[in-house]
């Protein structure tokens, strides 16, 4: 699969995305919502896995390939939010979001040769990746509804809407959890040890720290949830920079063995 026929995968993804939003927004029918948004889904995890076997390796090394993982798992989640709790705007959410890294890709591929570093050939490397990705996509989803509670909403919320937002967190920080699990079998494999406080390390201990703040905090603060919606914004800020914020750090650059991606 060639990275020419991006632009032709993801516009049948995103039609189909966007056509299962406005069905939802809607209020119709929650079946013909699941079958386009699900159909993008298959659409665009056609093109991931074609490339998959075009690169002879897991399309998951640069900024580029992470973000394709990030577009295909934010509809995901919005679709099991949805289903879930029917909340008729998450689907136009997820599809926005996922039609932003999907235009930073078609701008700036960042898709790089067949050719991986000895220390990404490893069986960890791809369960690592994607469920980070998937962890990123729950509490990128759990960020819109803090937005949408601080600024859209403006008044008290319910509990309906803050137990989507604290479920949210709870599976991302689940499967964030365990993606530090996989890359500490990962670097130890690799390099002999299971964390060594690299720069990239660092950042992601603090993201995981954090998060847990916000949980703690909803538990025995429950009422002042508007403050625990700060705390997950900090929280997301630094996952940014645990993303990719790091690649851009000083300290890092030839320090960090996570920076292999940039260029």
């Amino acid at each position: 699969m060639s990275w020419d026929y991006f632009l032709w995968f993801a516009f049948v993804a995103m039609g189909c995305w966007l056509a299962g939003a406005v069905v939802a927004w809607r209020q119709k029918s929650p079946w013909v919502s699941l079958v386009l948004t699900g159909s993008g889904l298959v659409v665009f995890f056609a093109f991931i896995l074609g490339l998959w076997i075009s690169l002879e390796r897991p399309p998951m090394r640069t900024m580029g390939e992470t973000r394709l993982w990030y577009s295909f798992f934010l509809p995901l989640v919005g679709l099991i939010t949805y289903v879930r709790w029917k909340y008729k705007w998450i689907l136009m959410f997820s599809f926005i979001l996922a039609c932003v890294f999907i235009c930073i890709n078609l701008f700036k591929p960042e898709i790089h040769n067949k050719t991986l570093m000895p220390a990404l050939q490893s069986p960890w490397f791809a369960p690592h990746v994607i469920v980070y990705m998937f962890a990123y996509a729950m509490l990128g989803a759990a960020v819109v509804m803090a937005v949408y509670l601080l600024w859209i909403k403006r008044g008290e919320a319910d509990c309906r809407e803050m137990e989507l937002t604290d479920n949210l967190v709870y599976v991302g920080l689940a499967f964030m959890t365990l993606g530090m699990l996989f890359g500490a079998l990962w670097a130890k494999e690799a390099w002999g040890h299971y964390w060594s406080w690299d720069p990239k390390e660092t950042w992601a201990a603090a993201t995981w720290l954090a998060y847990l703040v916000y949980i703690h905090f909803r538990r025995h603060h429950p009422v002042f949830y508007r403050r625990a919606l700060v705390v997950m914004l900090v929280s997301f800020v630094l996952l940014q920079m645990c993303w990719y914020g790091i690649n851009y750090l000083p300290a890092a650059q030839g320090v960090s063995v996570h920076t292999y991606n940039v260029g």
